[in-house]
């Protein structure tokens, strides 16, 4: 498992994941509107989106937008992909903080260190997303940073909505400029 290390943006610091983020966190994917996307249903106590986010089992890192008061803003990810060099990303920008540019300004800071540090170290020739197609917030997000949609992967997947399409985008690391976003 590769280190979290601290990002900071203009506003905010993206930090390794704490036990009260799960009390932050939890008013946005305890809201089954906001959970729509995501590939289980939302979550029906603080208790239970904590042993989710800190499972021992998972490969990922988290990241944890907080600005300069303290308030927590989103939730970012980069988990290991098929091999080294590869790393799949994901967000999800707390309700109360959307459409403030949090996700494009998180992900700008996360795509510059991914790309930035050495493979061995959790560094990315590639990155990877998968979205569900009727998430058009986060299409016009992966979009502006400069992902390609590489594939339409239909009927792909069974979440707590039922049957679901997957769009599959890349980025590569020489097609980056940290003015993506």
């Amino acid at each position: 498992m590769h280190e979290v290390e601290t990002l900071r943006t203009e506003r905010f610091t993206l930090r390794p994941l704490e036990r009260p983020d799960a009390a932050a966190l939890f008013p946005t994917l305890s809201a089954p509107e906001q959970c729509r996307y995501l590939t289980r249903p939302a979550f029906e106590s603080e208790e239970e989106l904590w042993d989710w986010l800190a499972d021992p089992d998972w490969n990922g890192r988290t990241w944890i937008a907080e600005d300069r008061e303290g308030d927590v803003a989103a939730r970012f990810v980069a988990v290991p992909g098929h091999e080294a060099g590869v790393e799949e990303v994901g967000y999800i920008t707390c309700m109360h903080r959307q459409r403030q540019g949090v996700a494009n300004e998180g992900m700008c800071a996360l795509i510059d260190h991914l790309f930035a540090a050495p493979i061995d170290k959790g560094g990315a020739r590639k990155l990877t997303a998968e979205v569900d197609p009727r998430n058009a917030g986060s299409v016009r997000l992966l979009e502006k940073l400069g992902f390609t949609r590489e594939a339409h992967l239909r009927e792909h997947e069974t979440t707590h909505i039922g049957v679901c399409d997957v769009l599959v985008y890349g980025l590569l690391k020489e097609e980056w400029t940290s003015e993506g976003g």
